[in-house]
């Protein structure tokens, strides 16, 4: 089964020995999911950089940014008893959870759209404080007016959550905090008010009643949010059965919001498919997709630090050509072209009980 994607000849555009680490006793493990903006007419990412610690025979090793905001190595032996390492991505020791890796956002530039550098002077994004000492992931930019929002993945023992910074020039970040309490991440907001209000995408997740859908919230000032509703259910027997979560800010076009999102199965294999929303009242769901528009298939989306995975949270929009850049297996940068008009053509009409009027047989 294809997709409708068109990846990017030269992809990966970036890969993990294309970035420095962000200290001596770090290694950059992976890139991942970046975020996306136009800024003096550049394109530029804002990636995710996992960083970890080579690793010895018996031994155990994970960073951990401590109260004076300094990455802290702990180790352990791994014959502890009280170690639990069944995850290349999570270590539970003493009933808590650990990463593997932790993350900062790291910004790199174009003028093509496909080769990447990072400026000498560009800011490197770390995580602050107790509710980001575990890291921060996965950044989501708005551009509202002329400010930048960065909503993205808080990490720390208390839980994920969604913390915002917003700045206009890239240089000057002012840091709201948490705006969405764990366990909450997948966070986009809308690049344009709807009836005077703020309105966002996230995802709240249950591991025991409910599941990991996605969810739409509203706001007067785009820091507290409230209203919140269910919009978006996982579907058993598909390809989005396990979770759902927003990718970029949704696209505002002559039918609705479109908005491309990321769906796993059981099996934690990681496609993109879409929805749209009514453009006056968002949390109404007018169509969504039955297959994926793009799915695992190349190498470097089969194969790396954790594999079978295409995970979008940015793109560019110009007129029906959208450009999304996304995470492939969990370690490299890629891109991709779509055409507007042929997702809108694959979306399934909805009833009023969010089921599809008719299933096509093929996308």
């Amino acid at each position: 089964m294809s997709d409708i994607a068109h990846r990017f000849p030269e992809n990966p555009l970036l890969m993990p020995k294309d970035l420095q680490s962000s200290s001596a006793e770090l290694q950059v493990i992976s890139l991942l999911n970046p975020g996306v903006f136009v800024f003096e007419k550049k394109i530029w990412l804002l990636i995710r950089v996992a960083e970890g610690i080579a690793q010895k025979e018996g031994v155990i090793f994970f960073p951990v940014i401590n109260a004076l905001g300094k990455v802290e190595i702990l180790e352990l032996p791994l014959n502890n008893p009280d170690l639990i390492v069944t995850d290349a991505r999570i270590v539970q020791y003493k009933g808590l959870d650990y990463l593997t890796t932790i993350s900062h956002l790291r910004l790199v530039c174009s003028e093509d759209g496909v080769h990447f550098h990072e400026p000498e002077d560009s800011s490197i994004l770390m995580g602050s404080g107790i509710l980001e000492q575990f890291g921060i992931e996965d950044c989501r930019v708005s551009k509202i007016a002329d400010t930048y929002y960065l909503t993205y993945t808080a990490v720390s023992e208390n839980g994920v959550g969604v913390g915002l910074r917003m700045t206009k020039d890239w240089k000057n970040f002012e840091i709201a905090g948490m705006i969405l309490p764990p366990h909450n991440k997948d966070c986009a907001i809308f690049e344009e008010k709807i009836n005077g209000k703020y309105y966002a995408l996230h995802r709240p997740s249950s591991p025991q009643v409910g599941g990991n859908f996605i969810w739409l919230a509203e706001s007067p000032d785009g820091i507290h949010w409230g209203n919140h509703k269910c919009i978006i259910k996982t579907r058993y027997g598909l390809w989005d059965s396990a979770r759902v979560g927003a990718g970029a800010a949704p696209i505002k076009t002559d039918q609705g919001w479109l908005e491309i999102y990321h769906g796993a199965n059981a099996e934690h294999q990681y496609c993109l498919g879409a929805f749209l929303m009514d453009p006056e009242d968002p949390s109404k769901i007018i169509s969504r997709t039955i297959d994926p528009i793009m799915m695992p298939q190349e190498n470097y989306e089969l194969s790396g630090f954790f594999g079978y995975v295409v995970f979008t949270n940015g793109h560019i929009v110009e007129g029906d050509k959208l450009t999304i850049y996304y995470g492939a297996a969990d370690e490299f940068v890629c891109g991709a072209y779509f055409s507007i008009k042929e997702i809108l053509s694959a979306l399934v009409p909805l009833n009023d009980n969010n089921q599809p009027v008719s299933i096509p047989t093929e996308i």
